[in-house]
């Protein structure tokens, strides 16, 4: 360690490690946004990120690099020239095969060049999308906070294999991390095996992306559900149910069609993996709407005498920045902690996050 460095305890890491800077908030066009997260105790099993494409990742470095492949991806290889690519090496492939011909392998050639096509044209959209992402472990200590850690690392790493293999984000990198976090028939891996065969530690996560437009499209497991707070009639609008698909929490459905499913416990019967038809979507139709993306510890979803008090949250706070809105959210839910203190029933109390998209 260097001179004078200062060691952080697991608790500090944990917490800074879980909580983004106000720097890297994506800015849109027509659109503003903030999240921010109280934990329960020195450390909770809420994570929230912003993922700004533009700062995170080189969008321009990989469109450059997927225009470059979809030209070198159409040149045969010379006599004697090393294989430059994967296409080179699968067409070399195709060459020991019987009924090989140039004919097949140009084929080949410009399909996988025009995909490179498709991928930089996914990558520029990403100049102007924003994404969020929250995460919330059961409990709230170490343990729930090294789980929503997990689930971080795992979305981050999919993520770039994602913007590699596609320009954006699609249901399959979903399942990856859905099977990722789900617990092994024959080892210990991300979320694990208890001694206890009847513990389950249980992580849910929401995951979406905005446009300028007010367009957010998400990826939901066993999340509460998105609110919409309409301007104009100054109420959380009701949204059909069709546009709220939700998974169960991460891992405990493993799709009947996955090649692994014999690998993983199930806890839940799903007969396919999700296609982009089962992403959830919202748009924020006019100036002045909110999206309120939380974790239970603010509201749980359900209770109807909540949601009428976080409604009046909203009409009082409406004209302000989403900052504003959004500690004046956490602000109200930790006033309802002494509540529960009062009643005797402190346990009750969890981590809250609150997150807001606002559209100008």
């Amino acid at each position: 360690m260097a001179t004078g460095q200062i060691e952080l305890t697991i608790d500090e890491y944990l917490r800074k490690r879980l909580r983004p800077v106000e720097g890297v908030i994506p800015q849109l066009a027509g659109i503003e946004m903030y999240g921010n997260s109280i934990p329960a105790g020195p450390v909770g099993g809420d994570l929230f990120e912003y993922i700004n494409f533009e700062q995170r990742y080189n969008i321009d470095a990989r469109i450059a690099r997927a225009l470059k492949l979809s030209k070198e991806f159409l040149e045969p290889l010379l006599t004697g020239q090393t294989l430059r690519n994967s296409v080179d090496a699968h067409v070399e492939w195709l060459q020991s095969k019987p009924g090989y011909s140039d004919a097949i392998a140009a084929e080949y050639r410009r399909a996988k060049a025009s995909e490179q096509l498709r991928i930089a044209e996914n990558l520029q959209e990403l100049h102007s999308t924003a994404g969020v992402l929250l995460v919330d472990a059961q409990g709230h200590g170490i343990i729930s906070a090294k789980i929503a850690s997990t689930v971080h690392d795992t979305f981050h790493a999919f993520m770039l294999s994602e913007l590699d293999r596609n320009g954006k984000t699609t249901p399959e990198m979903f399942e990856n991390i859905n099977l990722r976090l789900a617990q092994s028939v024959t080892a210990r891996n991300a979320l694990g095996r208890a001694q206890d065969e009847t513990f389950r530690e249980i992580a849910t996560m929401l995951y979406g992306e905005i446009r300028p437009s007010g367009y957010f499209r998400f990826v939901n497991f066993g999340h509460p559900p998105p609110l919409v707070f309409s301007a104009e009639f100054e109420k959380f609008m009701e949204l059909g149910k069709a546009s709220m698909v939700q998974f169960l929490p991460l891992g405990l459905a493993i799709p009947e069609d996955s090649p692994d499913r014999n690998r993983y416990r199930s806890m839940a019967p799903r007969s396919r993996k999700m296609v982009s038809a089962d992403l959830a979507e919202i748009t924020l139709m006019s100036p002045g709407d909110i999206l309120f993306l939380y974790t239970d510890g603010v509201y749980d979803g359900s209770d109807e005498r909540g949601r009428v008090q976080m409604e009046q949250v909203f009409r009082e706070h409406r004209d302000q920045s989403a900052k504003d809105i959004c500690n004046a959210i956490l602000a109200y839910a930790v006033k309802q902690d002494d509540s529960l203190k009062q009643i005797g029933e402190p346990d009750r109390i969890d981590d809250k996050t609150a997150f807001i998209i606002k559209r100008r």
